[in-house]
């Protein structure tokens, strides 16, 4: 018995598409746009009439009409639709109201009279919104019948039309996906879109499927018209139009990867082919860096498709049949050199809780699951498919390397493979990243994790901190700096041309999102594209305005030059605020200068993308300290996609026993008692003093005793002192170490500065890979009535400070005269503060500073 049997209707078509006497001005304006000819429609072939006289079997009034068959099947598969009018609203609702819909479900349209070789009858009541629909409706699709459009699936992470990003990450479309994205649908008066046209498909199931049907009688009860196009027998043991839940099927056809292979399936839909990473969940174990991501170069994939059909379906792969009820039911399936397996076939719904074994409650973290074929298998709530680009998601997921991540608050739930899973669990520095394999019992319901404690440097004063976050949601914000143990997150409102993120979240005060332990502050990033960008956070009252200047990529296009980066962090410091450098020394002009005169409050020292930390961010915040200009370095993460984890790269910042607040981490900040991490966790004396503090020494110098230790949940290779830029003591591990000490006694020869630093040869996968690393603000020496200042480097800050004058008076688009002198006075009071410090020689040849 063929599995289906298209039934010839062009015999008694009494009707062309055309004929809009039978019809509503909607039906009959939506009946032009359906479509005629062969077709398929969820799988199912139709044999329709196109560009013959008529082209439907139409029934109006009390009416009868028969359509011969002549074959056996388990299910009469029609393609038909009625008017919008009826005499039977419901609740005396008119029929005509201005969109599409259905005012009458459950009216009586017809009986459908099976009528089989043997004499005996079937009849099937067809109803309104049930067995038949609408030619035209609003979200009223059939409740026993099916829209003759089908889903199509969909990219979800591009390339995108214009207008269908969002749209697109359902990952499937309603009928076939538009080269453009846009729908086909109509507006109304209103402006609001009308559906398209639609068959209604129905599939009436016959009781034995061995009985040969001879005819069907169409007994029209008068209520509306309604039209027939087509008739198919379908054979099988299920519903065609009932789909078996979705399940993942690796396909081996000759080493070809699911881009390479055509696939096609009848009744059902391919969800999405992709190709899975292969996975060796021994290695992924022991891998020394956890928590962090990974990159594999060149990784062997596997060729997947995710499909949902009806268990009769047949899967099409290189045109070779493959049997779907054999697939699904014994989880294999191959035709020739083709072949086909269900993944993790059994899964169940799993509640889960993260459990911090300090305290024995639930703690917020960041968590991967993964099944042994390599799958990703986020908490219910949290995409597959982490979408990393700018300024597209900003939901509480992220996407490190090849690896997904999902933001819990400790608590968590979804569907699991039954049986061994792999889960990857996360939190800030202080816990050690867990990688464990899980047993997942049949009917399993509760799953509970323990994250053990490292360290707890907040009982020791320190406290964490990201400066620089944009986009997220203050909530979101909350929740994922709960989840990377972070203490004080600020989320910077910023401008880009014509685009404004995070406005309309400025308080002038702590956000409302924040908790005891986790401080939200929405301030603003300031910018402007040639002379610098300026963080402002903390700062009270009315917002920092304007946010950007002078044009693109900043500015929009032609904005002039009105406020110099120190002018935004004076009104900073006013309010309250800290002034911070984002991403030091990026632009790289007026920044020397808000040094030089003291304007701002710490440098993001954030460039750990080489495992000697001697990148010139680290460089050029060493010659600034270098010429006697005392800034700490703070830690931020600069965050604007969901491939970069909060604080990542981070601030701790030492507030001993006061409470923790804004206030509070921000004078940590301005004291310099910092350091910027991303993963190692620092401790730094000399002579019991801590960055920030200055110690005292003899003209000459002298010798100090210096400590130092580095631990860090991933090994870390080298720890080192650093004096004027210039490394003094080392330790190092060949292999790497969780700790790094250094304790001895050192000889200073003069004024000048002394941190300590830590760098791993491992790295986090964040939107750029980043060695795990470290570096504390500085201690500082005065020898004597000495201060440090390279002259050499002083001239280099001259240098650069007067080509940003030179910038202002040749291509900065000037506000107006005022507004250029007020700005180019920054510059040239910071070159002369520098210039006083110089040597200057007389003519017997002796030189003098000032």
């Amino acid at each position: 018995m063929p599995k289906f049997t298209q039934i010839s209707l062009s015999s008694i078509f009494n009707a062309s598409r055309g004929d809009s006497q039978y019809w509503g001005s909607k039906t009959a304006g939506a009946i032009a746009g359906l479509p005629f000819g062969p077709q398929s429609f969820w799988g199912v072939p139709f044999e329709m009439a196109d560009g013959g006289v008529n082209e439907l079997l139409v029934l109006e009034g009390k009416s009868n009409a028969d359509i011969a068959v002549g074959s056996a099947g388990s299910h009469l598969v029609f393609a038909h639709f009625c008017d919008e009018d009826s005499p039977a609203s419901v609740a005396g609702q008119p029929s005509d109201y201005l969109n599409p819909v259905v005012t009458a479900p459950g009216e009586h349209m017809a009986d459908y009279v099976v009528v089989f070789d043997d004499g005996s009858e079937l009849r099937q009541s067809i109803r309104r919104r049930f067995e038949i629909n609408q030619v035209q409706t609003r979200m009223q699709s059939g409740f026993a019948s099916r829209q003759h459009q089908g889903l199509s699936s969909i990219p979800k992470r591009g390339p995108f039309p214009n207008n269908a990003w969002g749209r697109w990450q359902t990952g499937v479309m309603v009928g076939d996906a538009p080269a453009d994205g846009r729908t086909t649908a109509k507006s109304d008066r209103a402006g609001r879109s009308n559906p398209p046209g639609s068959w209604s498909i129905y599939a009436l199931e016959l009781p034995d499927s061995s009985k040969k049907v001879a005819s069907v009688r169409i007994e029209s009860t008068g209520a509306a018209a309604l039209a027939i196009g087509a008739l198919t027998v379908f054979s099988g043991q299920d519903h065609p139009l009932r789909h078996q839940p979705l399940e993942t099927v690796q396909i081996d056809a000759g080493k070809k990867l699911a881009g390479e292979l055509d696939i096609d399936i009848d009744l059902g839909v391919i969800a999405r082919q992709q190709d899975i990473q292969s996975f060796d969940g021994e290695a992924w174990l022991v891998n020394p860096v956890k928590g962090w991501g990974e990159s594999a170069v060149d990784p062997q994939m596997i060729a997947s498709v995710d499909l949902t059909a009806s268990a009769d379906a047949t899967l099409s792969v290189d045109g070779q049949a493959l049997d779907v009820r054999s697939l699904l039911e014994t989880g294999k399936a191959e035709n020739g050199d083709v072949s086909a397996n269900v993944l993790t076939s059994e899964r169940t719904w799993v509640h889960g809780k993260i459990i911090d074994s300090s305290t024995g409650k639930p703690t917020a973290a960041r968590i991967h699951f993964r099944s042994p074929d390599g799958r990703y298998f986020p908490p219910y709530g949290h995409t597959h498919e982490v979408n990393d680009n700018w300024f597209e998601d900003y939901g509480a997921d992220l996407l490190l390397g090849d690896t997904p991540y999902a933001y819990v608050d400790g608590t968590f739930q979804g569907e699991l493979p039954v049986g061994d899973v792999y889960v990857e669990v996360s939190k800030g520095f202080e816990f050690e990243p867990i990688r464990q394999k899980l047993s997942i019992k049949p009917g399993q319901r509760e799953l509970e994790i323990t994250l053990e404690r490292n360290s707890n440097l907040r009982a020791a004063g320190w406290v964490t901190a990201d400066t620089h976050t944009h986009f997220l949601t203050p909530e979101t914000a909350h929740l994922e700096a709960a989840a990377e143990d972070i203490n004080v997150i600020n989320l910077l409102a910023a401008q880009w041309g014509d685009l404004y993120t995070n406005v309309g979240d400025l308080t002038g005060e702590v956000s409302g999102s924040s908790s005891a332990e986790t401080i939200v502050w929405v301030g603003s990033e300031n910018r402007q594209h040639f002379m610098g960008h300026i963080s402002l956070m903390g700062a009270t009252g009315s917002p920092i305005f304007p946010m950007s200047t002078s044009g693109p990529t900043e500015g929009y296009i032609g904005d002039p030059t009105v406020r110099a980066m120190s002018e935004w962090a004076d009104e900073a410091r006013e309010k309250g605020g800290l002034a911070i450098v984002p991403h030091f020394p990026f632009p790289h002009s007026e920044v020397i200068a808000e040094v030089v005169l003291g304007k701002v409050d710490g440098l993001e020292i954030r460039d750990f993308h080489v495992p000697t930390m001697d990148t010139f961010a680290v460089h050029e915040w060493y010659r600034l300290l270098s010429c006697g200009l005392r800034v700490p370095a703070v830690g931020g993460t600069d965050k604007m996609s969901a491939g970069m984890p909060v604080g990542g790269v981070r601030t701790y910042a030492y507030i001993g026993d006061n409470e923790l607040s804004h206030v509070s981490w921000s004078d940590a900040v301005r004291a310099g008692r910092t350091y910027t991490t991303s993963g190692p966790l620092m401790d730094f004396t000399v002579e019991g003093l801590r960055p920030g503090e200055e110690l005292s020494l003899p003209e000459s110098g002298g010798s100090v005793h210096v400590t130092a230790t580095a631990t860090c949940a991933m090994p870390i290779n080298k720890l080192e002192i650093v004096f004027n830029g210039k490394i003094i003591a080392k330790v190092s591990s060949a292999d790497g170490a969780k700790l790094l000490t250094i304790d001895e006694s050192l000889d200073l020869p003069g004024s000048g500065w002394i941190a300590a630093r830590a760098v791993s040869d491992h790295v986090a996968w964040h939107v750029w890979p980043v060695n795990f690393a470290a570096h504390t603000s500085p201690v500082y020496v005065k020898a004597g009535r000495t201060d440090v200042f390279d002259a050499a480097l002083g001239e280099y800050l001259i240098t650069t400070m007067r080509g940003g004058v030179e910038w202002l008076d040749t291509l900065a688009t000037r506000a107006d005269a005022e507004r250029h002198s007020t700005i180019r006075k920054v510059f040239t009071d910071a070159i002369g503060a520098v210039e006083k410090k110089m040597p200057h020689t007389h003519a017997d040849g002796t030189t003098h500073t000032h």
